[in-house]
């Protein structure tokens, strides 16, 4: 019996040992950032140029949960487009003016303040015109992808 007990633990031991990194690399990881901390690059290719980002938490480009913010100069405008997935968009500063539906109508676009929040369900067809810099956060889960509404919007489609 006692040899029993010996195998199971020794079994047991090598096999946490064999998980432990494993698990290790499925915790979240932790990040406690101030707006100082924050370093910008040039934004993805699938947003016109002229847009930077900051990854504070995941990876959009897997899946799971990320936190990005995006730097937007004045009279920048993101043409309709989509998203597979939940999208949370926070204004950190400035103004972000957003529009729903398939083409931009100015006179239907709704200014988003400072502190302002907009949640939009996955495929909810909108379009974004800014006229002062502003800094947007988004909470989502990745793959983060952009489908333009017109095919021809597309900045990728142009490299």
């Amino acid at each position: 019996m006692q040899l029993f007990t010996l195998k199971a633990v020794t079994c047991a031991s090598a096999l946490l040992l064999i998980l432990t990194p494993a698990f290790a690399q499925q915790q979240h990881q932790h990040v406690m950032a101030n707006p100082g901390d924050i370093t910008w690059k040039d934004g993805p290719p699938s947003l016109p140029k002229g847009a930077q980002m900051s990854v504070l938490y995941g990876d959009p480009a897997k899946d799971g949960m990320f936190v990005m913010r995006l730097k937007f100069p004045a009279n920048y405008k993101i043409p309709a487009h989509t998203h597979p997935v939940d999208e949370v968009v926070t204004v950190v500063s400035g103004e972000f003016n957003i529009g729903m539906g398939a083409s931009a109508a100015p006179a239907q676009m709704k200014a988003i303040n400072a502190g302002g929040v907009i949640a939009m369900a996955p495929g909810t067809q909108h379009y974004v015109h800014v006229n002062q810099e502003t800094v947007v956060q988004l909470s989502t889960r990745g793959p983060w992808g952009i489908a333009y509404v017109n095919p021809a919007d597309d900045p990728r489609k142009s490299q």
